[in-house]
C-alpha cells in the first residue's frame, strides 16, 4: 500500500478495515469524515468538497485524510451513504406496495431537498454501501406483494429513484432562480406568460393554444409529484394498461415528508 493509503488494485471502501489490526487508534472515524464532508456540501455545494477542505473541517492534515479515504470518489460514497441513513425504514410494509413505494419516494424527495448536492454525487456503484443496501432491502420488502420478477422490481426501484431525482432537481432549480431573481416575486413569471400569450395569439401554434387556452392555473407540486410517480408504478401493476389511480391516503405521507423550500 502506498504511503497515501491508496492501493495498487481496485478496492471497495466498505471492504477496507476502518482500523488497522495493529497500531494506535485512529484519530477520526469514517462517520466523522463523512459528516464533515456533508456539512461542507450542504453549505457550499459539491464544488466545495475537496480533500483539503474536508481535512480542515475535521482538523487533520490533508495527506492524513488519505489514510482514511484513499480517493475522492470514496469520500463521495461515504457522503451518499451518510445521508441515506436518514431514511426511516423502521416500520414494516403495510402490504399496499403502491402506497408504500410512494411513501419511500416522498422520503427521497425530502432527502434531496435537505441535501441538494445528492443527485450529482450518486452513482450505481454506491449500491454497495451499507445504507444503500438497507434501503434496497426495504424497498424489495415493500414490493413483495407485487407479482413480478426480481429484475423487474429492481427496474421499478431504479425508475422511481430516477424520476424523483429529476423532479426535485427541477424544483430546486426553480427555487434557486426565484431566489436570485432581481425582480419582485412573480414579476418575471408574469412577463413570460404575457409573452407566451402573444405568441399563441398569432395562430402559429394552434394545438398549444388549444391546450393552454383555459389559462395557467397554479401547479400543485405535491399532487403533480404523486401523479407522476403513480403513473410509473401503475405501469408495473399486473393487468393494468396504464393510467393513474385516484389519489390515496399516501398523499398525506408525501406532504408530510416534503421538506419546506
Amino acid at each position: 500500500m502506498a504511503a497515501s493509503g491508496r492501493t495498487a488494485n481496485p478496492e471497495v471502501i466498505w471492504a477496507r478495515p476502518e482500523r488497522a489490526a495493529r497500531g494506535p487508534r485512529p484519530a477520526h472515524t469514517r462517520a466523522e469524515i463523512a459528516a464533515a464532508a456533508v456539512r461542507v456540501a450542504d453549505a457550499e455545494g459539491p464544488e466545495g468538497v475537496s480533500m483539503r477542505r474536508v481535512a480542515a473541517e475535521t482538523g487533520c492534515a490533508t495527506m492524513s485524510l488519505y489514510n482514511y479515504v484513499p480517493r475522492k470518489e470514496d469520500l463521495y460514497e461515504l457522503m451518499v451513504d451518510a445521508v441515506s441513513a436518514e431514511y426511516d425504514l423502521s416500520a414494516a410494509p403495510s402490504g399496499d406496495w403502491r402506497a408504500d413505494a410512494l411513501a419511500l419516494a416522498g422520503q427521497t424527495r425530502a432527502l434531496i431537498h435537505r441535501h441538494p448536492w445528492l443527485p450529482r454525487l450518486m452513482s450505481p456503484a454506491h449500491g454497495f454501501s451499507p445504507n444503500a443496501l438497507r434501503y434496497l432491502e426495504h424497498f424489495l420488502w415493500v414490493l413483495e406483494p407485487l407479482d413480478a420478477e426480481g429484475g423487474t422490481k429492481m427496474e421499478l426501484i431504479s425508475m422511481v429513484n430516477g424520476l424523483v431525482s429529476t423532479y426535485v432537481v427541477n424544483e430546486l432549480s426553480e427555487a434557486e432562480r426565484a431566489r436570485t431573481s432581481p425582480f419582485p416575486p412573480g414579476q418575471e413569471h408574469a412577463a413570460r406568460m404575457a409573452h407566451l400569450a402573444r405568441e399563441l395569439s398569432g395562430g402559429a401554434y394552434p394545438r398549444l393554444a388549444g391546450v393552454l387556452g383555459a389559462g395557467f392555473a397554479a401547479v400543485d407540486l405535491d399532487a403533480q409529484f404523486e401523479r407522476a410517480l403513480g403513473r410509473v408504478l401503475d405501469g408495473f401493476a399486473p393487468g393494468r394498461a396504464g393510467g393513474c389511480q385516484s389519489a390515496s391516503a399516501s398523499s398525506v405521507t408525501l406532504k408530510e415528508n416534503r421538506s419546506p423550500r
